[in-house]
């Protein structure tokens, strides 16, 4: 029979658990209606609280063979655990046993005056030295405190974690090889991986800058918040932390990647082969990320924001966390595209898009650039006022937009309305967008009156459009006659104006005027500057169809000169060679003289010149 103290083993009969020790059990240790049938003095030689529980038994005359333990971290499981140890059973500490272990051990007071290497001190003996120092028994033992997080926290085992894990995560991990100590033997001495003892040359992927996302996605929200936070304290660089953040969103959050150009390249880590996946709540979670999200600006991270508020609404968040999403999206308009902002109506609305959202962006925009003082207030604004570069982007993307919602047949005039005059009259330089985004309007909603028709183009400056434009508009049927009759007056105000203009610039330079200025007329300028072109060319043009007619009449004067002179001379050399054919008999003197006369002045086409009959006949 075996002691007390040197027990062979525990066995389970339905719900409750016995130690062969060989000795009859003195106590029953009740755990969540689990009943452990043990032996009190292994159990108080370990457990300070055991030996406190069984004093006040006896005390109070109550039945010092049953106590009940409450709130013990790990439950029967761990207990079981705990029992082992006290009877000398060998216990293996892992990074995923031993927050728990450390937990129920400072639970059950196991502190070192109860015993030599009691498990408390071992425990924590054991966090320390190797928990903390590596990159993955770190990150297994965090996701493991996610059941007893009270616990972990009172005992700081969350915040040496957070803090461990965050120091590695801001240090270049070529210093310390960090994570590289953790593929063990499986790395050569110069950092490549090994297989079967042979150099492969492959360097480890995690000398990267995101090494570490991976695998703190594994996280809870709650947890994956406090770390994020303790890195921004340790100042990791806020591309890192922005970069860790989008990552965890995209892998959690359903819905985000139908918004998103890419998808997330999934990245090679040892810690998350040994952890579970986190189950995330999808509203707590994009509450949550909104309030990390830091203040940053790009077209990637604008896109990335677009797509949260899209989801946001889709969940029905609370109303300051969607009024946070569209304050950051409306500080960084400008890099937003036009898919980006046809956010679609997820509600009971009858318009296809959220118009009502887009609008308030805008005034987020337009509210970011008043506090940098690039804009000044709309009250204030004139004509001949200067546009920052973001204001003109964003006046392109909102034109873009209301020629897109145009189309939809339940979009108010006065909702269109509002969207043309929410950006100042300094953000256009030309009205061509809004004069576009009405004509789309127009012809989808064919019911409208004149007058609302009229009332739609007053947003339009007739001044500020371009020629293109003021053509298109002039023969446009779905603008009101009024409408077409100013465009025709300012088409020829400005050609008149760009006329004088391009006078006075070749006669003298001109004052000082504004960019509102110049570009309003510059269209006109260059098509009066073309004609202008044009006509010297015509002229030039002219000039030489002149040169070119008079050498034609005088090659043709000379031609006939010609003419004539070879019309002399064809008759001698026909009666020479006809006298010759016929051998008539004359005078010795007259032939001397024809034959003189034939052969000398004779030609190359004389000599192939064939007797013509008619001339013969008359001879004879």
């Amino acid at each position: 029979m075996a002691p007390a103290g040197k027990a062979l083993g525990f066995y389970q009969e339905a719900n409750e658990w016995f130690c062969n020790a060989g000795l009859p059990s003195d106590i029953t240790v009740v755990i969540d209606g689990v009943k452990f049938h043990l032996h009190k003095f292994p159990l108080s030689s370990r457990c300070g609280k055991i030996e406190k529980l069984i004093e006040e038994a006896q005390k109070t005359d109550q039945d010092s063979h049953t106590i009940t333990l409450e709130n013990i971290p790990g439950g029967p499981t761990t207990f079981l655990i705990i029992a082992k140890f006290c009877y000398g059973v060998r216990v293996e500490l892992t990074p995923r046993n031993i927050v728990i272990i450390f937990c129920v051990a400072d639970y059950l007071e196991m502190y070192e005056n109860y015993g030599d290497d009691n498990l408390l001190p071992r425990a924590e003996n054991y966090f320390h030295k190797y928990v903390l120092k590596n990159w993955k028994d770190c990150m297994v033992a965090l996701q493991s405190c996610e059941n007893i997080l009270s616990q972990a926290d009172n005992l700081q085992i969350v915040n040496k974690c957070l803090n461990a894990i965050s120091m590695m995560a801001c240090t270049d991990p070529s210093l310390f090889g960090w994570p590289m100590m953790m593929y063990g033997r499986l790395q050569s001495p110069n950092g490549s991986i090994l297989w079967n003892g042979i150099n492969t040359g492959a360097r480890i992927r995690s000398l990267e800058l995101e090494w570490w996302f991976e695998d703190i996605s594994y996280l809870s929200v709650p947890l994956f918040e406090r770390l994020v936070k303790t890195m921004e304290a340790r100042g990791l660089r806020p591309e890192k932390l922005t970069g860790a953040i989008m990552y965890y969103t995209r892998k959690h959050l359903h819905g985000l990647g139908r918004w998103q150009s890419g998808q997330n390249t999934k990245i090679k880590s040892i810690a998350s082969f040994s952890m579970k996946p986190a189950i995330v709540d999808q509203r707590v979670l994009l509450e949550t990320i909104v309030k990390l999200l830091p203040d940053k600006k790009g077209k990637s991270f604008c896109r990335f924001l677009l797509g949260l508020l899209r989801v946001a609404l889709i969940l029905g968040v609370n109303d300051n966390c969607q009024d946070s999403l569209e304050r950051k999206i409306g500080m960084q308009l400008e890099y937003a595209t036009l898919d980006g902002v046809l956010i679609p109506t997820y509600s009971d609305y009858d318009t296809l898009y959220n118009t009502d959202c887009v609008e308030r962006i805008i005034n987020y925009f337009l509210m970011d650039e008043e506090k940098v003082g690039v804009l000044s207030p709309r009250s204030i604004v004139s004509e001949g006022s200067t546009s920052s570069v973001p204001l003109r982007k964003v006046s392109k993307i909102v034109d873009s937009y209301m020629a897109e919602v145009a189309c939809d047949v339940n979009l108010k005039p006065e909702k269109m309305r509002s969207l043309a005059e929410i950006l100042p009259e300094s953000a256009r330089s030309l009205d061509d967008g809004l004069y576009r985004a009405l004509d789309v309007y127009f012809k989808a909603h064919p019911w409208l009156s004149e007058q609302e028709k009229e009332q739609l183009c007053h947003v339009i400056n007739c001044q500020k459009l371009s020629i293109e434009a003021c053509a298109h508009a002039s023969q446009n049927n779905s603008l009101p006659l009024r409408v077409a009759l100013q465009v025709l007056f300012f088409e020829q105000l400005q050609l008149r104006t760009a006329l004088a203009n391009v006078a006075d610039d070749e006669n003298a330079p001109s004052g000082p005027s504004t960019a509102g200025q110049i570009v309003q007329r510059d269209g006109w300028v260059t098509i009066v500057r073309e004609n202008h072109v044009m006509r010297i060319n015509m002229e030039r043009l002219r000039a030489r169809v002149v040169e070119l007619e008079q050498e034609f009449n005088k090659m043709k004067e000379e031609m006939k000169r010609v003419s004539r002179t070879h019309n002399v001379l064809e008759p001698s050399r026909f009666l020479s060679r006809t006298f010759g054919k016929c051998k008539l008999l004359l005078d010795s003197s007259s032939v001397k003289e024809d034959v003189v006369e034939s052969v000398g002045p004779a030609t190359p086409r004389g000599s192939v010149d064939q007797p013509r009959p008619s001339h013969h006949s008359k001879q004879r």
